[in-house]
């Protein structure tokens, strides 16, 4: 009978063990432990939350990144179709400024300013070229392609709606 009590016992002091490393290995770890959110992002069960400008697993991609490259651009203008070749380079307010020039093949030799957010490229209403032309829209990014809604108008009146497709 005392054998089987030093047996039990061994068994209740193994799996009490074997319990509480169990416990400390998988019920309490850091899912954060090891991970690196990159410029100012945050971990939060194991997956980074970027701040504005940046993605990525671990924050570490501009967000602008996909936008900046020379795109080839079909806008329609009622039924009228205009195509030309526009640019967007790395604006100088920050990580979420783009620089546009050649846009709507009307702005050209200045630069339309833009703000990107993930994947959305916004243009606040401006005057690029400091005539009477204002022009103010969004585009959206996805698999390589932005889709633009965007209106030029004159000094607030005759405004044209647009859309496009850039690739």
């Amino acid at each position: 009978m005392k054998l089987f009590r030093q047996i039990a016992l061994s068994a209740m002091v193994t799996v009490g063990v074997f319990g509480a490393i169990l416990y400390t290995t998988s019920c309490s770890k850091d899912k954060c432990s090891g991970v690196t959110c990159n410029n100012g992002g945050t971990c939060s069960n194991g997956t980074c939350t970027c701040v504005t400008g940046y993605e990525g697993a671990t924050c570490d991609t501009l967000s602008r990144t996909k936008f900046i490259k020379i795109w080839n651009a079909s806008d329609m203008l009622n039924s009228h179709l205009i195509a030309y070749t526009p640019s967007i380079v790395a604006g100088t307010s920050g990580v979420t400024s783009v620089a546009i020039s050649n846009f709507s093949d009307f702005f050209t030799g200045v630069n339309t300013n833009g703000t990107v957010n993930g994947n959305t490229i916004t243009i606040a209403r401006q005057n690029p070229s400091g005539n009477n032309y204002y022009v103010a829209g969004t585009g959206t990014y996805a698999a390589g392609v932005i889709s633009w809604t965007y209106t030029i108008d004159s000094a607030g009146t005759a405004t044209q709606n647009y859309t496009g497709t850039w690739q």
